[in-house]
């Protein structure tokens, strides 16, 4: 399985990923009956080696080599303050044996941290052993342009404009082999290169920065700035942040940080409420009047029915969520790198691929249907992105080939049924009495 760690992950996060890719493994391999314990659960020596692994830390040697600091900072007072020139050379002589003792067990501390690693790397070699893939070919060699591209977006949107350029100029100077039938990938990539897209998503980390910081005013202008677009999408990302924003105000100094003055507090929040609350009207009315009979109850306001309103433990956190989705919506983008997607997905649905080609290969028998696996991806909810409608009539999942069909009575079965049901030009729904002509009927899209 491919270990993927984020980007500036420490030592603590890369022990927490490989934790939950021990999970991962255990929860998608089906032991073997017939199999000894140690065998059916192979994580348990890994997990024994990961123990180990913790527990061999540096404090030891830290600690030696503290103590032989000390011993050379004595010895080196000691010859400061003799008068005696033999005195000097009878220190330096007793120093020796305490000395070699203070490198031996420094040598010795280090050697256990070492040999927990080593056993550490050589448990996870034969945990995750690299074997080639039990599938017919690889999907995406005849698409180097689009790895290419799918890499260099990946950096971009993690804010690495540096590693991104360089990456892009050596793929322009070391260009890939030709996409068959698909030539405009071959140039696609070089639009990333574009000092203007760098420039948004660099104004994109600089506003999260913000965020991150409880400072909402550059997400708010942005917003702003952006409004008509915003709104075409039936956004509510500036009302969100406005109303944020009166939250925070009506905390008041002591728990935003902000200037006591009259621009901060529960009068400053009211200010705020009447310049900014007046054009969300017409779709926020009822969130705004909740906020405004929130300021009869400001000296108990956790004990109010408003107090979930005024919870900001994880508001920040979600706007800052919803601020970059409508931002990547802006310019084209998911809200996610799609490289980090498919490669999560790839990773949880790995072994159940391996393990059923492996059978099938075993068994010599083929998959025949096209466009669907024989087995379920076990996805979470979060990469389930397009929602799956089964025509009532044919049983059948739809497709973009077989799409489903809203008829004029409202009943929606797919294309093919349509077509099989349809006498002339003419047709009578299976759920009601009403008939129709094929022409009134919809392609609709979930």
């Amino acid at each position: 399985l491919p270990v993927i760690i984020p980007r500036h992950s420490s030592y603590t996060h890369q022990q927490q990923h490989t934790n939950t890719l021990i999970t991962t493994y255990q929860t998608t391999h089906t032991p073997n009956p017939a199999t000894t314990m140690a065998e059916q659960n192979p994580m348990m020596t890994l997990q024994a080696d990961l123990s180990r692994f913790r527990k061999a830390t540096l404090n030891s040697a830290v600690s030696d080599a503290d103590k032989l600091l000390d011993l050379l900072v004595q010895a080196r007072e000691q010859i400061a303050n003799a008068s005696d020139p033999h005195r000097a050379s009878l220190t330096m002589t007793k120093l020796q044996n305490p000395i070699n003792a203070g490198f031996e067990a420094i040598n010795n501390d280090l050697k256990e941290v070492s040999k927990a690693q080593k056993t550490f790397g050589k448990a996870l070699d034969k945990s995750f052993p690299q074997r080639p893939l039990s599938t017919d070919y690889d999907a995406m060699a005849s698409y180097p342009s689009l790895i290419n591209r799918a890499v260099a977006m990946h950096m971009l949107r993690e804010g690495q404009f540096s590693v991104a350029s360089t990456f892009l100029r050596e793929a322009h100077e070391r260009p890939p082999p030709s996409s068959p039938n698909h030539p405009a990938l071959d140039t696609d990539i070089h639009s990333l290169q574009s000092q203007e897209l760098q420039d948004k998503f660099a104004n994109m980390y600089e506003i999260l920065h913000e965020l991150k910081n409880r400072n909402l005013v550059p997400a708010i202008e942005w917003a702003r700035v952006n409004s008509d677009e915003l709104e075409a999408r039936g956004s509510n990302l500036e009302f969100e942040l406005s109303k944020l924003q009166f939250v925070w105000l009506f905390k008041g100094p002591e728990v935003n940080g902000l200037p006591d003055d009259a621009r901060n507090g529960r009068a400053g929040a009211l200010a705020y409420a009447q310049a900014s609350f007046g054009r969300f009207q017409a779709r926020h009315l009822k969130e705004i009047q909740q906020l405004s009979c929130a300021m009869v109850y400001a000296s108990n306001i956790g004990q109010s029915p408003y107090a979930n309103v005024f919870d900001t433990s994880a508001a920040f956190d979600d706007v800052a969520l919803s601020f970059t989705r409508e931002f990547c919506s802006l310019l084209g983008l998911s809200a996610e790198s799609p490289l980090y997607v498919a490669a999560t997905a790839g990773a949880i649905a790995l072994p159940q691929l391996i393990k059923y080609t492996t059978y099938m290969k075993a068994k010599r028998t083929e998959w025949t249907t096209e466009n669907e696996l024989a087995f379920e991806t076990p996805l979470p909810r979060s990469m389930i992105y397009h929602p799956i409608f089964v025509c009532p009539v044919s049983k059948e999942q739809t497709t973009e080939q077989n799409p489903p069909m809203m008829l004029p009575c409202g009943h929606v079965i797919c294309k093919e049924s349509l077509q099989r049901l349809t006498k002339g030009s003419r047709f009578k729904c299976p759920y009601c009495p009403n008939e129709g002509h094929i022409k009134d009927a919809r392609e609709i899209k979930l």
